[in-house]
C-alpha cells in the first residue's frame, strides 16, 4: 500500500489534458491514481473500473450514456467516484443498467454527484462498508413497471446512505438483503411507490430524513431490529398511501418521528413486539392502522392532533398496549391536576369500523348522524375494542 500511495498520479483527462477520453485514462490508470475530469460532455458508451482509484470531475463534466448505456461499472474495491453529472442511462429491464453500478466492491465512496434521467441511479450489489453521500438524483419516471430506483442495494451489509436528494424514481431508497446500514439526513421527494423500502433487511437504522409525496413514505417488510427515529412523512397522500407500511416487522423502534397529512401515518400488519414512542400524528386521515394480527406493540407517549381517526382496527380483539400519549381528541378531566385523564380514552371510533366493512360509507365522515353514533358508542361500547384503550391520557401536549 505504501508503495502505491507514494507513485500515484493525476491523469487529467480534457481537451488540454493528457488524455482525451476517460477510458483511455482508466486503461492507463494504476491503483491509487486519481483521474481529474475536465468540463465538457464525455460519450463513451459503458466505462468499467477494475482497480482502487479516484474519479472526480471539475465543474460542468458530464457523462452521458445516450439513453443506450450503463455509464460506469466499477467492480474494484477502493474507488472514489466523486463530482460528476450522469445522464441519460438507457433502460434495460434485464441488465438494471445505473448509472453507477457496484459490484463486489468494498470500502468504495459515491459523493456529491448528479444523476439526471437515470434509469437506476446508484446500484450496489454485494458490497460492504461503502459511502453513498450528498449526491443529487433526479428522474421522470411515469410508470412503476417501467422505471428504476434511485439507491438500489441488493445482498450489501455496513453501507451508509446520508444527505442525498431523491426524485421521480420508482422507490427514492430500495434495499433488499442488507444488513447493519444506516441511512440518514436523505430527502427521497415525489417518487412513483416508496421514499424508501426494505425488504428483508435486519439491524439497519434510519433517522432524519423526510419522505414527502411519494405513493407511499417508507415500506418495511419482513424485517426485525429496525431503528426508525427523527424522521419526517409528510404528504404521502392517495387511496393506498400512508407514512409507514409495516409488514411482518418485529423488535423495532420507531420514535421521535413526525407523521403529518398521510392518508394513514402507520398502517401495521403482522408486526409484534415494537415500540412506537414520542411520535407527532398530525392531521393525518388515519393516525394508527392496527391490524388484529398485530401483538405486543406498544404505543406511549405520543401526541396525536387533529387526525380524522386516531386510531382504526379491523377486529372487537386487542392485543397491544396504548398508554400515556396525548389525543386532541379526549375530553375527559383531571380533577386532581396531575396531567393525567381521570377516565380513560377509547381512540377507536365506531365509524371506523363501519368504514373497514363498507368503504363508501367514508363520504358521511363529517355528518351529525356519525357524531351521535360515535358518542353513544364511546360511553356504552358494544363493537369496538374494549380492552384498547388509554388508561393514562395525557391532559397536554408532550414535548
Amino acid at each position: 500500500m505504501w508503495i502505491n500511495i507514494v507513485s500515484a498520479k493525476e491523469l487529467i483527462v480534457g481537451e488540454s489534458g493528457e488524455f482525451r477520453t476517460i477510458r483511455s485514462a482508466i486503461e492507463s490508470a494504476r491503483d491509487g491514481d486519481r483521474i481529474i475530469v475536465k468540463s465538457g460532455i464525455y460519450r463513451e458508451g459503458a466505462l468499467e473500473i477494475t482497480r482502487a482509484i479516484t474519479l472526480t470531475g471539475e465543474n460542468g463534466a458530464v457523462l452521458d450514456g445516450e439513453n443506450k448505456f450503463q455509464i460506469l461499472t466499477v467492480k474494484a474495491s477502493g474507488v472514489t467516484v466523486n463530482n460528476l453529472t450522469f445522464e441519460n442511462v438507457g433502460v434495460s429491464y434485464v441488465q438494471d443498467n445505473a448509472a453507477i453500478k457496484l459490484i463486489e466492491s468494498d470500502n468504495s465512496n459515491i459523493i456529491d454527484n448528479r444523476f439526471r434521467n437515470a434509469f437506476f441511479g446508484i446500484y450496489l450489489s454485494k458490497s460492504g462498508f461503502c459511502t453513498i453521500r450528498g449526491n443529487d438524483l433526479v428522474a421522470a419516471a411515469e410508470k412503476e413497471a417501467s422505471s428504476g430506483n434511485g439507491i438500489h442495494l441488493w445482498n450489501c451489509h455496513d453501507i451508509t446512505i446520508e444527505n442525498n436528494s431523491i426524485q421521480r424514481h420508482r422507490d427514492g431508497i430500495y434495499f433488499e438483503f442488507v444488513k447493519r446500514s444506516t441511512i440518514t439526513g436523505n430527502h427521497s421527494i415525489g417518487n412513483l411507490r416508496y421514499g424508501l423500502h426494505f425488504m428483508f433487511s435486519d439491524t439497519c437504522v434510519y433517522k432524519n430524513n423526510l419522505f414527502k409525496g411519494n405513493s407511499a413514505g417508507v415500506a418495511v417488510m419482513y424485517t426485525k431490529n429496525i431503528t426508525m427515529q427523527g424522521n419526517r412523512f409528510e404528504d404521502n397522500w392517495g387511496a393506498a398511501s400512508y407514512g409507514i407500511l409495516l409488514k411482518d416487522i418485529t423488535g423495532s423502534e420507531i420514535t421521535g418521528n413526525t407523521f403529518m397529512n398521510n392518508t394513514v401515518g402507520i398502517h401495521a400488519e403482522g408486526t409484534s413486539r415494537n415500540r412506537i414512542s414520542d411520535n407527532e400524528f398530525l392531521n393525518n386521515g388515519w393516525a394508527v392502522r392496527i391490524m388484529a394480527n398485530s401483538t405486543d406493540n406498544v404505543f406511549s407517549q405520543n401526541n396525536f392532533i387533529g387526525n380524522a381517526f386516531d386510531v382504526a382496527t379491523n377486529s372487537r380483539q386487542n392485543y397491544n398496549v396504548f398508554d400515556s400519549n396525548y389525543w386532541s381528541a379526549y375530553e375527559g378531566y383531571d380533577l386532581n391536576r396531575d396531567g393525567v385523564g381521570d377516565v380513560p380514552f377509547r381512540p377507536v371510533r365506531l365509524f371506523s369500523l363501519l368504514i373497514e366493512q363498507y368503504p363508501t360509507a367514508l363520504i358521511l365522515l363529517r355528518s351529525f348522524l356519525i357524531d351521535v353514533i360515535d358518542a353513544a358508542e364511546s360511553v356504552i361500547p358494544a363493537l369496538t375494542p374494549e380492552t384498547l384503550t388509554d388508561a393514562n391520557p395525557r391532559m397536554r401536549r408532550l414535548p
